[in-house]
């Protein structure tokens, strides 16, 4: 399955009892990054889904807000169905300078694996009293307190993500990070949780002010 449409999937996947997180499982930072870290940043997803990367990028807008930090997403600059070509790159180069983003925050999936496992029942017991073994119902009635409740098995869904930021003037890559979540409860969740994590990270390696 192409990288694309499992990241369709990932923003696709229905409700479940488990409640969305995001894990930060490892960051990287360039030394060429600015001493005062950026003040605007550019913000794009890369899927073909548009509501997944409409939320995406607007969770992620308004969490770089809150630092102080100007945030644009990409849907004026980038339409949907937009295919990259090296001819268009410098003109795309050009809208987002004009923006006045001084970097640009690209988020991707790098993998998606599916684990089952047994969650085990439970067996509930009620003692009972000696004396009631001379009659059927007596009897079964003493022993049917022994209840045991069936164990089942479950899919769970992981995702990990790669969030890439790169200066807009050298397009070199600044900052990386990796994160997984399990069982995305809905797509506004993820989008919350996922944009919390990274632009936490963000400012503790320095990216941007906090």
């Amino acid at each position: 399955m192409k990288k694309s449409h499992v990241f369709v999937g990932l923003f696709l996947f229905a409700l479940t009892a488990c409640s969305s997180s995001v894990r930060i499982t490892g960051s990287w930072s360039s030394p060429k990054k600015p001493a005062n870290g950026y003040n605007s940043i550019f913000v794009t997803a890369l899927t073909q889904n548009v509501l997944a990367r409409k939320t995406v990028e607007m969770y992620l807008e308004d969490m770089i807000l809150t630092q102080g930090i100007a945030a644009t997403g990409s849907f004026d600059i980038i339409p949907p169905g937009f295919k990259a070509k090296d001819a268009e790159k410098e003109e795309i180069l050009e809208k987002i300078r004009e923006l006045g983003s001084k970097a640009i925050l690209v988020i991707t999936l790098l993998d998606q694996t599916s684990e089952t496992r047994y969650v085990p029942g439970t067996t509930m017991y009620t003692p009972m009293s000696f004396g009631y073994h001379g009659r059927f119902w007596s009897y079964y009635g003493a022993y049917n307190p022994y209840m045991y409740d069936n164990g089942y098995y479950t899919t769970d869904k992981n995702y990990y993500l790669e969030a890439n930021l790169y200066d807009v003037q050298t397009e070199e890559m600044i900052w990386s990070s990796q994160s997984e979540s399990t069982n995305p409860s809905s797509l506004q969740q993820f989008s919350k949780a996922f944009a919390k994590s990274v632009v936490n990270q963000l400012v503790n390696d320095g990216i941007i002010a906090g």
